[in-house]
């Protein structure tokens, strides 16, 4: 009776975390869009973002809220390539949303099951995909071409950051799961570690992009008024959205495999589509709209097609009885060794 308690409280508390992390995931495309378009500075936005987090699980740890590892710098410096990866991402998300849509950040988001795909076959020797998987790659294909090929919004800054965005969190989404399985913090200590040495890198590309100088000519003179009630309401939203993404992605990950991570991220693309076609009307046209649409099936597809023929039928009842209890981490790390799973 006390196991049937204990696997039912274990279950409630996975699907809160998979329901905070979809929910937070689909809301903050829309929230840094709104921010970046009533704050134009990308870099100092991020940064706040970065400081919030921070700053949050350092002062709620010294409360006794919570519990985050202690900074050290052996630590911090295996955790600095995974912080420069993730800054990267970010960086390129919030470029790409000052110059697009949210739909097309949606679109190219979509598109990273395609590159990965690409990458395991001709880099890792990994085995050609099947057929299904051929077909959800081609509908993924098909739906971005028909995207691309019908926004009026095209311009090659925006696409230019697209492609960016697509080659950073494509290596964001593997290499961060691998710190996740692989260094030993908790879920706040990873939130603690990653946002301050982001916070850390960010004065780097203040000055790389000259963003900088955008910053203090718009003080000096000042053009723009900081403190107006919707860009002070967008810009502390995205903050309190930013931590509370980044607890529940890195929770998320611990708590289940790598590909339901992925079907998740996948899947509430649609609730951020409704969202954003329902409060404002800066989205894609009707016919761009159903190639978006088109493009997240075919996600959906491929995550299926992956996580069903991934492994021969042999192994399949065996592993899945050794899976039983797991936690995402142990799962991957069994799937692998038994050729199944995503990497």
């Amino acid at each position: 009776m006390s196991s049937i308690r204990v696997d039912s409280s274990k279950q409630l508390a996975t699907t809160s975390l998979v329901v905070g992390y979809a929910l937070c995931s689909s809301l903050l495309a829309v929230i840094n869009k709104l921010a970046i378009t009533k704050f134009n500075y990308p870099g100092l936005l991020t940064a706040l973002q970065y400081l919030t987090s921070a700053l949050g699980v350092w002062v709620l740890g010294k409360v006794g809220f919570l519990h985050h590892d202690a900074f050290t710098l052996e630590t911090a410096k295996k955790f600095l390539p995974a912080a420069i990866v993730f800054y990267l991402a970010i960086f390129t998300n919030t470029n790409l949303l000052r110059h697009a849509n949210v739909d097309t950040f949606i679109v190219f988001r979509s598109l990273t099951p395609l590159l990965v795909a690409i990458a395991d076959t001709v880099f890792r020797k990994q085995p050609v995909p099947s057929k299904l998987t051929f077909v959800a790659l081609f509908i993924i294909l098909g739906g971005a071409v028909g995207y691309v090929a019908t926004d009026s919004a095209f311009t090659l800054t925006a696409y230019s950051w697209a492609f960016a965005y697509l080659v950073t969190i494509t290596s964001e989404m593997v290499y961060i799961k691998h710190i996740v399985s692989s260094i030993g913090l908790n879920t706040w200590g990873l939130v603690f570690y990653n946002n301050l040495l982001s916070l850390i890198i960010a004065p780097l590309f203040w000055v790389l992009t000259g963003e900088y100088r955008e910053v203090f000519t718009s003080l000096a003179s000042r053009a723009d008024n900081w403190f107006e009630f919707d860009a002070f309401f967008a810009v502390a939203l995205s903050c309190v959205f930013g931590l509370a993404i980044s607890f529940f992605g890195f929770a998320a990950r611990k708590a289940i495999s790598a590909t339901a991570f992925t079907v998740t991220g996948v899947v509430n693309k649609f609730l951020t589509v409704v969202i954003n076609v329902m409060i404002w009307d800066k989205h894609a046209s009707p016919f761009g709209l159903l190639c978006l649409l088109f493009t997240l099936s075919g996600g959906v597809l491929y995550q299926q097609s992956v996580t069903g023929g991934s492994s021969p039928p042999v192994q399949r009842e065996p592993v899945s009885k050794q899976m039983d209890g797991m936690d995402g981490d142990e799962e991957d790390q069994l799937l692998k060794k038994n050729g199944g799973g995503e990497d």
